[in-house]
């Protein structure tokens, strides 16, 4: 298993995909995270405190490396799968280490340290930068508040869980071209419009709570979306929400492993 995880590093680290990710979840968290701090002190201000808690603008702010910047961590999870069938890398892997599991474990780890590393980055943005503009409009940005530590650990687990689960994906649908439509389209377009119409009857809004979109949200705590979707029925608490999208991961990982893992790739 640890060889296994080196070798998934090593391909990793020497491809140019997961920096340019890096790069694109960084700037895209950093940008929405500074606007929404200045539009949400600005509403804040205008409403005289009434319409949105200042104590909860933070959070919203931080949560954005989530709510928006979840769908980096997965794609990379679908790549570093998907990449290995279309260019049939997965031929000398298989050679060298003959037991499928213990590729895909390695995998995991690997997704799982990478989740880390993306989780890190989006942070970096959407704290870094908002914090600042939190701070020059006069908002508390509550970085000594336990509270706020807590939602960046939460907001670590998800994006660990959003690359496993590419990861599952991209075992189960090997084909590059269609896993990265699917996922954009269902990212961008299909559970956002989901969320929404579920948000009209109570019934429809308690389904909708186990959405991928909608669990990753129960689990960090925060989100700009269910901010302003407010909904007929609770969120899923964070543990909850951890568990939805935990066994998500576990049932592509599991149905690509029992299908198209097993088949021959050359």
């Amino acid at each position: 298993m640890l060889r296994s995880i080196r070798s998934e590093v090593r391909k990793v680290a020497t491809t140019r995909i997961w920096w340019i990710l890096a790069i694109i979840l960084f700037g895209y968290v950093a940008l929405v995270a500074a606007g929404m701090a200045a539009l949400f002190a600005t509403i804040t201000d205008q409403a005289e405190g009434q319409a949105i808690p200042t104590e909860s603008i933070p959070a919203l702010v931080y949560s954005v490396a989530t709510a928006i910047g979840y769908v980096i961590p997965l794609l990379f999870g679908a790549l570093a799968t998907t990449g290995e069938f279309r260019h049939q890398t997965l031929t000398p892997t298989f050679l060298a280490t003959p037991k499928r599991s213990v590729v895909l474990g390695g995998k995991v780890v690997t997704g799982a340290l990478f989740g880390v590393v993306y989780a890190v980055l989006a942070l970096a943005g959407s704290v870094g930068l908002g914090a600042i503009v939190l701070s020059a409009t006069g908002t508390d940005t509550l970085l000594g508040e336990g509270d706020t530590w807590a939602l960046f650990g939460r907001i670590v687990i998800a994006m660990v869980l959003w690359v496993i689960i590419g990861i599952g994906l991209g075992v189960l649908i090997p084909n590059q071209v269609a896993v990265i439509v699917i996922v954009l389209a269902f990212t961008q377009f299909v559970e956002p419009l989901l969320r929404t119409a579920a948000a009209f009857w109570e019934w429809t809004a308690a389904v909708g709570r186990f959405l991928p979109g909608a669990a990753g949200d129960a689990l960090v705590g925060s989100s700009i979306y269910t901010a302003f979707t407010a909904g007929t029925a609770d969120p899923l608490e964070w543990w909850q929400g951890g568990l939805v999208l935990g066994a998500y991961a576990a049932l592509f990982l599991v149905a690509g492993a029992l299908t198209t893992w097993r088949r021959d790739v050359t």
